[in-house]
């Protein structure tokens, strides 16, 4: 039997100490990897990691003065007996009837006070729980003080109850050991779906060969060696090993020491959480990955989707209602006097899209609260091409990124989609276009034009009234000669034939004029749609691609350095 017990392959890993703060560091880091990504990537894939985060601060927050060990195994191991055999108390059921062990049994070493919160917590029973401390004991048990040893039930019971118990106390316990015996130690269902999802908790994991007394000393060493294979396939080539038998108390001197290691180092808490996280950083680092993402999508594509808002928005129409109206307000100041009146009854082509008149303002006062312009509603054709330029901003701003994320960042691009046709009516209202004042060269030309049609009535004026003294009879007015025409003469055809010229010569002055308003009032609406595509389109990119530098940053600060 001494031979069984000093078949320990390798020492407890207990070298390497978790620091407690650069624990909790590690775990703020997944909470902000958490906060960042909320809302932005499948909540089924975060579940672990809330999981983590919610475990580990109630366990550190319960008593750091006791660790919690499980003992784990199949039906048959022998669970129950090692359990009462370091207890050296019959405290859990043993029988040939299988499954055995139906609830878990818990045994604490020393004063169960300060353990009732984090056994409440684990979930065992008050009926379950024993203590181990008696006076007849002396300082026998002092060096387990504070462990809490669990009993669980069968995880291959064919009661699924049992199962899935096992599987949650596993999730909660510092540290477990798992006991195999010579007849299934090489079972799949404990290799496949335990021991190989521990392998990042190898610090807390130790595995004991049990009931090994019915081994032929000859064949101890051969069992012990495939078992470390199969361990070493599974990941855990640096676990402890050990040979035990609960018949003797020789044979439980290897793993009551490792149990008195734990115990004393008061770190298993602390591994089991810092294994924990790092079973979930490895499974958010696909998530995240490591690409470094750009500040937004290229300028090809932000200038791909300021014409796409344009032509949606209707600024080439309200640009073209721009220059007509320029040439109309010019018209009604620098035309000839005696058509101003039949051009001002004809409609200012801005108003007809209930955009600022003449004056600047709206016909309606109302109308200034609420900016609705009457700008004709994109057609398919515009409504299909911001649809493809939103999509093509969120393509070049995803690229790159890992799998989970080009879906954010376009839901992200189309999340204010709905919001977007009042924004861009409200921008294109509340734009100014440039035409409210009116150009001092068109007060000069109206100038001269009155002061020529002034000329051509009063030159009329007169041949009328020379023309009725004539008839009536009366001495006729004596006309000043310009050369060989009468001056009234001189005054109606020189101040129609001035009018007309001014007119002729403002025209093309006019038009010139006129598209230099329309380039402007492109320039300002594009400017002012390209704003609400900012903070509608781009603005939420940039939030998701910065929660994601956040993430990324957060996850490489919770991976263990």
């Amino acid at each position: 039997m001494t031979n069984i017990v000093g078949r320990v392959r390798e020492a407890f890993r207990g070298d390497q100490r978790v620091d407690p703060d650069a624990l909790l560091a590690r775990l703020d880091a997944v909470r902000r990897f958490l906060a960042a990504v909320d809302g932005l990537l499948p909540d089924g894939d975060l579940v672990p990691a809330h999981t983590v985060v919610e475990r580990a601060g109630t366990r550190l927050a319960l008593s750091r003065d006791h660790t919690v060990v499980a003992l784990a195994g199949a039906t048959g191991s022998g669970k129950s007996s090692l359990f009462n055999a370091l207890a050296r108390l019959e405290l859990s059921p043993v029988g040939v009837r299988r499954p055995t062990t139906g609830v878990t049994h818990a045994c604490v070493w020393g004063p169960l006070e300060g353990a009732t919160r984090l056994l409440d917590w684990i979930g065992v029973l008050p009926r379950h729980r024993f203590v181990r401390e008696s006076a007849l004991d002396a300082d026998d048990e002092t060096a387990l003080h504070g462990l809490i040893l669990l009993d669980l039930p069968d995880f291959d019971s064919v009661q699924r109850s049992h199962r899935l118990e096992v599987d949650r106390l596993l999730g909660l316990v510092d540290q477990v050991v798992w006991v195999v015996d010579p007849q299934k130690y090489a079972d799949r269902v404990i290799h496949d779906s335990y021991l190989r999802e521990f392998h990042r908790h190898r610090d807390v994991t130790l595995v004991v060969l049990n009931q090994a007394d019915r081994l032929p000393p000859a064949e101890l060493p051969r069992v012990l060696d495939d078992l470390r294979r199969l361990l070493d396939a599974d990941g855990l080539g640096d676990v402890p090993l050990l040979a035990t038998t609960a018949i003797d108390p020789a044979g439980m001197v290897g793993l009551r020491s490792a149990l008195e290691r734990t115990v004393a180092e008061r770190q298993a808490a602390l591994r089991r959480l810092a294994g924990d996280v790092d079973a979930v950083v490895a499974g958010l680092d696909e998530l995240v990955g490591s690409a470094r993402p750009a500040g937004g999508p290229d300028d090809g594509a932000v200038a791909a989707l300021n014409r796409a808002l344009a032509g949606a928005a209707g600024v080439p129409t309200v640009a073209d209602a721009a220059e007509r109206a320029y040439r109309h307000r010019a018209g009604t100041v620098t035309g000839w006097p005696l058509v101003r009146g039949w051009r001002r009854l004809r409609p200012d082509p801005l108003r007809r899209l209930h955009l600022p008149g003449p004056t600047g303002d709206r016909d309606d006062p109302a109308e200034s609260l609420v900016a609705a312009t009457s700008v004709p509603d994109p057609t398919v054709a515009q409504r299909s091409a911001l649809g493809l330029a939103i999509r093509a901003v969120a393509d070049r701003a995803a690229a790159g990124l890992p799998a989970a994320w080009p879906a954010a960042v376009t839901t992200a691009a189309r999340s204010r989609l709905g919001d977007l046709p009042d924004a861009l009516d409200r921008a294109v209202a509340g734009t100014d276009l440039g035409l409210d004042r009116r150009p001092v060269w068109w007060r000069l030309v109206g100038a001269v034009q009155w002061l020529v049609t002034v000329a051509a009535v009063v030159g009329l004026g007169w041949l009328v009234l020379g023309y009725a003294l004539r008839a009536l009879g009366l001495p006729a007015l004596d006309n000043p000669m310009v050369g060989e025409v009468p001056l009234p003469t001189v005054l109606l055809l020189g101040g129609l034939l001035a009018g007309l010229l001014v007119a002729a010569l403002t025209r093309p002055v006019v038009r010139w004029a006129a598209r230099r308003v329309r380039r402007r009032a492109e320039q300002r609406l594009t400017v002012a749609v390209a704003a609400v595509g900012g903070d509608y389109v781009l603005a939420p990119v940039r939030v998701v691609l910065a929660s994601y530098a956040q993430a990324r940053d957060a996850l490489r600060d919770a991976a263990r350095r």
